[in-house]
């Protein structure tokens, strides 16, 4: 029999994919404000794996991750994609979305996004929001699962992963 017991907690990362990179410091301000202080801001990335955005918010996408200081517990993952998902709808602009909000988390041995739609490998965990294990941490890397995002398994998100991940282990010590 296992016993439970509490888990560790999570390094909460954000990613924002906009047309309009200007919104990101009004937004990450918000997040903040919601979130704590952000400790780690990745520089620009092409969002151009997909043009699954690109009818409802243009072109020339990027994207741009986002860390906390402060760790979540793993059950708030739920509360903060509905916080975010309020975030996109208040800048939606004649009925177009300008910027995508995905939260998710990183702990050692994986990484989870949050996702309101759902799919096989996704495990709901309420009010319309499921889970997406999409890497996991293996023999000194991530690893993407056959069902990751092309965005997620490149090799410069894979490296920032990486280097938050870094940074996790250092926020366990100290929290």
């Amino acid at each position: 029999m296992s016993t439970p017991r509490a888990p560790n907690p999570a390094k909460l990362v954000i990613g924002v994919i906009t047309g309009d990179m200007a919104l990101f410091d009004p937004i990450s301000l918000e997040l903040a404000g919601n979130y704590g202080l952000v400790d780690i801001i990745s520089g620009w990335m092409p969002f151009d794996y997909t043009d699954y955005y690109e009818s409802e918010m243009g072109s020339n996408l990027h994207r741009r991750m986002m860390t906390f200081k402060q760790l979540i517990h793993q059950e708030e993952l739920k509360a903060i994609k509905l916080a975010t998902n309020r975030i996109e709808q208040a800048y939606i602009d004649n009925g177009r979305r300008r910027v995508n909000i995905d939260p998710g988390y990183l702990l050692h041995e994986r990484f989870v996004l949050a996702s309101g739609k759902n799919f096989s490998h996704r495990i709901y965990i309420g009010d319309g929001i499921y889970a997406d294990l999409t890497l996991i941490y293996q023999r000194g890397g991530f690893v993407a699962l056959p069902w990751t995002y092309p965005d997620y398994a490149d090799k410069p998100m894979l490296e920032l992963l990486t280097r938050i991940r870094n940074k996790y282990h250092i926020d366990l010590k100290t929290s």
